[in-house]
């Protein structure tokens, strides 16, 4: 069998795998959506659609507004500097993850909002 590569994933399942995260450390889905509606510009109910066929490279190149001030992420993430990504698509998956970890570690929103 062929291991799906990350952007061939489902979005739903990285939408729970986040959701499960930043639920075990005690944040909530509100706080969740609000940080990837503020990231993608995609509301919280699009953020919910359930499609097993809407895959994590489609859920970005479909992202009605990235927000500008991502470009301020910085940091390691599983191993990877995000300002040393070249790849557009591999970079806002790893800025998504950076900011679902900050949200996990318990930081405020309007730091992650980087406001």
């Amino acid at each position: 069998m062929a291991r799906k590569t990350i952007d061939q994933m489902t979005w739903t399942s990285i939408y729970q795998a986040y959701l499960n995260k930043v639920q075990r450390k005690e944040r909530s889905q509100d706080e969740l959506d609000q940080i990837l509606s503020w990231l993608t510009g995609y509301s919280p109910e699009q953020l919910q659609f359930d499609s097993e066929t809407r895959t994590l490279a489609n859920f970005y190149q479909e992202s009605p507004a990235w927000n500008p001030a991502a470009d301020t992420v910085t940091g390691t993430i599983c191993g990877v500097k995000i300002q040393e990504l070249t790849d557009p698509l591999m970079k806002q998956i790893r800025i998504t993850d950076k900011l679902v970890d900050e949200l996990a570690k318990g930081r405020p929103l309007e730091k992650i909002r980087r406001s």
